[in-house]
């Protein structure tokens, strides 16, 4: 038989001992579920997916996200990415941005990628209150001012204007020729580089633009004209795929040889590292700048990281280089990442506008964010250092970084200096060192500065207009040889003319075309001669010009190099001079006064010398003659008796000295007097010419006739009197 089970006894305290257990792991449990609950917020990404940046910057954005919640895993909020592809296309990228804005309740979109399509997404973006992080749109024509919701986690194309122009200015090159692509990002960038350039006086003779989808044929048209003008140096703001094909057929035509100077905007640079080797070598020689990034240990760390996870996902692209821009991906969404933590969670969700009727389209449809001014605030305040180094937004867009100056070597690049705001063009950052970038190879393997200019083989020579019956010959004189069928230009003004185009820092050729007939005689006046620059017949004239109001008004003058005016030359007056004039040089005063002190020195050394002199001993009326001899002799010099006295001598040094201003003065004053006297003209105004009646002669090809006119009667005028 089976043994009957002992009933056993349980203490009360057991039986209630699953329920305190219970009640004690229940609370620990609601707090673990608590910390690892988080709030998804939806974040848009408008890329071109099928493209090199749109590739690297979605693989940068996966990765920031992941570095940045694996260190703060105890924010709240989770940004969920919702890819859309924008397809190259301004529409596919706006219809893109509706369907985030629209279906998805986006908080934020990343992208797009390129300036044309962030300028469309920009005013959805305005409208529904949701900020657009571009880490590529670079177009100055895209302001955070005019799209407030609008940041630019990238540089601004305006801000590398004045690295370019320091290069410029330090190899003292005075014209230069921008050559970019006929969109949004070429036009943008144009009026900051001549603002620029006008700064440091360097001119822009010609402006070469090349549109988006130029054939090899349109490139090849541009680099003719190029040829054909003096200037070799050259800006080039184009996309990467343009400027590799224009670098190609500017290598054929022989413009990448010496004496030629090439300056690459960040387009072209910041893409060098990824360019087809067989593109780097016909940008030999060619200069860049590009926004500097720090070389740390955690930027190389991750490199190596996005090389292997992004070769994962293209297995079919081999060796892929990142790039600044796939840098600012990562940095603009960990500052996003930041900013949404920041602005919290409470208030996420989207009001639909009250004003929508049932015929509104899609553009209208969507609702204004909730959140969304406060998340804008929260991203303007973000500052950091990220991996493409200090991330600070200042005025909606990325701070001005220093730029690196490199130059294209070999098969890759090299960094020959350094560009600051403050300090300019630098060899290094830290410690700055001198003002002044490393050696340099140039195009055509020479480490010799290009001059900025070259003649033209086929250039246009300037036509220098110059007067052929000039009114002096020394200031133009036009010799024809009949013989050798030559003619040559002299004369003061043309030796002007000339040193003017010697100091220049580029070469103009130029001829001298005389402005005659067929038979050598003068075409017309100086008024005709020029009117001849107004009509494009000379492009300048070299000559005796005098500047006029009448052709100031179709004519610019260079500043005056010799005296202008009007002057009348005028018999001078011959009247017979007083007979006592010499004795208007000095004043009757002065007169006395002089006799006088000649009188009080006479007797002064005949008191000294008198009683131990024998000269000066004798009857009283020999000693008064005495006294009057000696002093007036001193006028010319004349004593011959001897002085004993050391104080006499003394008396007589002092009196020399005054003796010899007096007649210095006298001397000087009656030789004015007689000569200017004789300088006197008879007629000293217009008006006495016209009380006169007198005739008046001029020259026929003179500008003075229409002024005579105006103030003389014709009947007073003579021409032709002079040739």
């Amino acid at each position: 038989m089976p043994k009957k089970l002992k009933h056993l006894k349980v203490h009360p305290f057991l039986l209630s001992f699953p329920q305190i257990l219970w009640v004690l792991i229940l609370p620990s449990q609601i707090v673990s579920a608590q910390k690892n609950t988080t709030i998804p917020v939806n974040v848009g990404v408008v890329l071109d997916m099928d493209t090199w940046i749109g590739k690297m910057g979605l693989s940068c954005i996966s990765m920031a996200l992941s570095d940045f919640y694996s260190s703060h895993s105890d924010y709240k909020t989770r940004i969920v990415l919702n890819n859309r592809d924008s397809k190259k296309d301004v529409v596919g990228a706006a219809a893109a941005a509706l369907d985030l804005l629209k279906n998805t309740d986006v908080q934020a979109i990343m992208g797009p990628v390129s300036s044309v399509q962030a300028e469309f997404i920009n005013d959805l973006g305005d409208k529904a209150h949701v900020p657009i992080i571009s880490f590529s749109a670079t177009s100055t024509f895209l302001s955070p001012l005019s799209s407030p919701y609008f940041i630019r986690a990238t540089q601004n194309d305006s801000s590398q204007v004045k690295a370019i122009s320091s290069i410029v200015k330090a190899f003292g090159w005075r014209e230069v020729v921008p050559i970019y692509v006929d969109n949004q990002l070429g036009e943008g960038i144009l009026p900051f580089l001549t603002d620029a350039f006008d700064k440091i006086n360097t001119r822009i003779p010609y402006r070469s633009v090349i549109p988006s989808l130029a054939t090899d044929e349109q490139i090849v048209a541009e680099l003719h004209k190029l040829m054909t003008i003096q200037t070799r140096v050259f800006i080039v703001h184009l996309l990467p795929s343009l400027g590799s094909r224009l670098f190609a057929k500017a290598k054929q035509l022989g413009m990448m040889a010496a004496g030629y100077a090439w300056i690459c905007t960040d387009a072209i640079t910041d893409e060098l590292n990824s360019i087809d080797p067989s593109i780097i070598d016909t940008m030999q020689g060619v200069l860049g700048v590009r926004p500097h990034v720090p070389n740390t240990a955690e930027l190389q760390s991750f490199i190596k990281r996005w090389k292997l996870k992004f070769q994962q996902s293209n297995p079919d692209i081999v060796n892929p280089q990142l790039n600044v821009f796939g840098l600012w991906a990562y940095d603009s969404t960990t500052a996003l990442a930041m900013a949404i933590e920041e602005a919290g969670v409470s208030n996420i969700g989207f009001d639909q506008m009250s004003d929508i009727s049932g015929n509104t389209t899609d553009l209208e449809s969507f609702g204004v964010s909730r959140n969304g001014p406060k998340l804008l605030q929260a991203m303007l305040g973000t500052a950091f250092q990220g991996l493409s180094g200090d991330f600070i937004i200042v005025d909606g867009q990325l701070e001005s970084p220093v730029y690196d100056i490199v130059n294209v070597i070999g098969n890759g690049i090299k960094e020959i200096g350094f560009w600051t705001a403050d300090k300019g063009i630098v060899r290094q950052i830290n410690p700055i060192t001198i003002k002044k970038l490393g050696t340099i190879l140039w195009p055509g393997d020479t480490a010799t500065p290009p001059k900025g200019w070259a003649i033209p083989k086929n250039g246009k020579k300037l036509r220098v207009g110059v007067p052929v019956n000039a009114r002096f010959s020394q200031l133009v004189k036009v010799t024809r040889n009949s013989q050798t069928n030559t003619t040559m230009v002299e004369g003061y003004c043309i030796d002007i003319f000339d040193a003017v185009m010697a100091l220049l820092p580029y070469a103009i050729p130029y001829e001298y075309v005389p402005f005659a007939t067929s038979d050598g005689m003068s075409a017309g006046n100086y008024d005709d001669l020029a009117y001849q620059v107004y009509l494009g017949n000379f492009d300048a004239v070299a000559g005796d010009i005098a500047i006029t109001a009448n052709r100031s008004l179709y004519v610019d003058f260079s500043l005056a190099y010799t005296e202008s005016g009007i002057a009348m030359i005028v018999p001078t007056d011959n009247q017979s001079r007083n007979t006592w004039i010499f004795l208007k040089p000095l004043t009757w005063d002065l007169w006395l006064t002089s006799f006088l002190a000649f009188i009080a020195i006479g007797l002064l050394i005949w008191v000294l010398e008198h009683r131990i002199n024998d000269e000066f001993k004798g009857p009283p009326l020999h000693q008064i003659g005495m006294i009057l001899w000696f002093s007036f002799s001193t006028l010319v010099f004349a004593h011959k008796e001897k002085i004993v006295s050391n104080l006499a001598r003394f008396v007589l040094v002092i009196w020399f000295l005054v003796v010899f201003v007096l007649t210095q003065s006298y001397t000087a004053s009656l030789t004015t007097r007689l000569t200017v006297q004789q300088l006197q003209p008879t007629i000293r105004s217009v008006d006495e010419l016209i009380k006169t009646r007198a005739y008046v002669g001029y020259q026929n090809v003179s500008y003075l006739s229409k002024n005579l006119l105006q103030m003389l009667p014709k009947h007073m005028l003579v021409t032709n009197m002079y040739s």
